[in-house]
């Protein structure tokens, strides 16, 4: 089956919005859902269910071509202490992501039968914790990745957990979970990117194999148009991200986030859920 200009259209806004807010503490899959109420891809519910997660995995690729020097620990040029170094950053990276391994894979069903919806992805978007007033005057105990604890990383596994509540931000909660406990924003930040690459890929794995590997030719299109177009944007929106942080707080998200969950539940208030 051909893909309509149209239906291309709308992918390609998909992956957009995907890349941009994937990194940015405002819930990508929030706005995925959102935006796909009402623009609605002429695809089956079940290849739909999986596309909004296996997308990801072009948003994925961007951190790990921005940082490939970071994350390899096999690089020639390393000393022993650098090779080290990378190597305990992916070792606390995976006792973060035990957390939502454990809970995610109980409770992953439950939440996509219950709360992948639009009234609570707008009702989840209002309850954005309000964190960096309290932050103002504290000064951050870790200022690098090196500084980060395993405890501390773990901590932040468990603030990832919030994420399987559509709405609520992957980024946006593990970021706060890490100034709360003494990170600074630009380490929070980096270090959520780093998470993201295990969970993402296990997520994408999971969704695909559920989805079965019968696709069709316009099926396989739809998804490479979608992860090329996250990659990109996502390319962008990381580094604008870590040059914002630099010299701003995420206030400006938190207010973004309150507004659009009032303008979404007004719609649905007034016009009723397009589904």
């Amino acid at each position: 089956m051909a893909i309509s200009l149209i239906e291309l259209v709308k992918v390609i806004l998909l992956g957009i919005v995907e890349g941009l807010t994937e990194w940015l503490p405002v819930s990508s899959t929030g706005h995925m859902i959102l935006v796909d109420e009402f623009i609605q891809l002429d695809v089956t519910t079940a290849f739909m269910d999986m596309f909004l997660v296996v997308i990801q995995l072009g948003a994925i690729l961007a951190v790990v071509v921005l940082n490939a020097e970071k994350l390899n620990p096999f690089l020639k040029h390393k000393s022993r202490d650098e090779r080290h170094e990378t190597l305990n950053l992916w070792g606390k990276v995976i006792v973060a992501c035990l957390p939502a391994a454990v809970i995610g894979l109980s409770f992953n069903r439950y939440m996509e039968e219950h709360f992948m919806n639009a009234p609570v992805v707008a009702s989840m978007l209002i309850l954005f914790i309000v964190v960096e007033r309290w932050n103002r005057t504290r000064i951050p105990r870790i200022g690098s990745l090196s500084e980060l604890d395993y405890r501390t990383a773990f901590i932040i596994g468990m603030f990832q957990v919030l994420s399987l509540v559509p709405g609520t931000s992957r980024s946006g909660a593990t970021i706060l979970g890490g100034i709360i406990f003494g990170a600074s924003r630009y380490v929070a930040a980096e270090f959520t990117f780093f998470l993201a690459i295990p969970v993402m890929f296990g997520a994408s794995f999971l969704k695909i194999v559920k989805f079965g590997f019968h696709y069709t030719g316009a099926e396989l299109f739809i998804l490479a148009v979608g992860m090329v177009t996250a990659f990109v944007v996502s390319i962008l929106s990381i580094q604008f991200l870590l040059r914002y942080i630099k010299r701003n707080d995420f206030t400006a998200f938190g207010w973004y986030r309150i507004a659009l969950g009032i303008v979404v539940l007004g719609y649905l208030f007034i016009v009723g859920d397009p589904t």
